[in-house]
């Protein structure tokens, strides 16, 4: 048979959610200017990442995202077998990750918020909108996984001195910053016609007003903190990533969290929890599998 002939199979619903997962990663990698992050200008305040190790680390997530898909297609339901499974699938997922770049943590973060999002999706496929899915998953992430190792991770220790738990509480309570402002964000710079990197930008700037991003934390304490805050805050206000203005503020806020060693990563995993929600929600028939 010519190869002309021959016709793409089509993909199952755990290899679309997959492939949805990836895509809003490599997404938000891609997105420049970031403040202090891993983008297409450089390192950002990461000494030991570069763009291409950001996209080869999240291919190498893609059959954990499709194995979580499909744990809550065959186990069905919220609960605590679905939880462990996907708990289980997750540390492989991350050991998968860590041997691809060479043990330097790029995603950790995301594979908690993103597999819970692929997982949720895929248990009700017919219940595309951004706040079901969001709900299902945070009921699934209040559930605790007995075989979870409990180290004393740098999420763990900012807990312990800021009383801020990052990634885990926000996917607890239904993944606020992406609901309440990255997603309100991302529609209004696009109905305002400000082009789709910048509404992603300005995204991004939205949860970071907000957020006690434990990267943040971890590096530059709560000055860092502050920094990020009223710095994401002075974009928006004026006029956003997509005026001139904006711009100028963006690249003040780019300079002074470099200074600070500070890079808002916590931000960055929710704006990818953010496009992958944005993308089920734009058009993901998930049902029929045509996305």
């Amino acid at each position: 048979m010519h190869a002309f002939n021959l016709h793409a199979q089509p993909l199952s619903l755990a290899d679309h959610l997959a492939d949805l997962a990836v895509e809003a990663l490599i997404d938000e990698a891609d997105l420049s200017p970031k403040p202090a992050l891993v983008d297409r200008r450089g390192n950002g305040a990461h000494s030991d990442l570069h763009l291409g190790l950001m996209h080869a680390s999240a291919l190498a997530l893609w059959p954990a995202f499709k194995e979580m898909a499909e744990a809550a297609i065959d186990i069905g339901e919220v609960g605590l077998p679905l939880r462990e499974t996907i708990g289980r699938i997750g540390r492989e997922g991350e050991a998968a990750m860590l041997a691809t770049t060479h043990g330097v943590n790029t995603h950790r973060g995301a594979i908690w918020a993103l597999g819970l999002l692929v997982t949720a999706a895929a248990l009700e496929p017919e219940a595309s909108g951004a706040a079901s899915v969001a709900f299902t998953a945070a009921k699934l992430a209040l559930l605790n996984d007995r075989h979870a190792p409990q180290p004393f991770s740098h999420g763990a220790q900012v807990a312990q001195r800021y009383g801020a738990h990052g990634a885990r509480e926000q996917a607890q309570l239904g993944f606020p910053a992406v609901l309440q402002g990255a997603l309100p964000q991302l529609a209004r710079s696009r109905a305002a016609g400000h082009g789709e990197q910048n509404a992603r930008l300005d995204a991004l700037l939205a949860i970071m007003t907000g957020l006690a991003d434990t990267c943040v934390l971890y590096r530059a304490g709560e000055q860092g903190l502050r920094t990020m805050q009223n710095g994401a805050q002075a974009v928006l206000d004026a006029g956003g990533s997509a005026s001139l203005a904006g711009r100028r503020r963006l690249h003040e806020l780019d300079h002074q969290l470099l200074a600070l060693n500070a890079s808002p990563g916590g931000a960055a995993d929710l704006l990818a929890a953010c496009l992958l929600l944005d993308r089920i929600e734009r058009g993901a028939d998930l049902n029929s599998g045509a996305l």
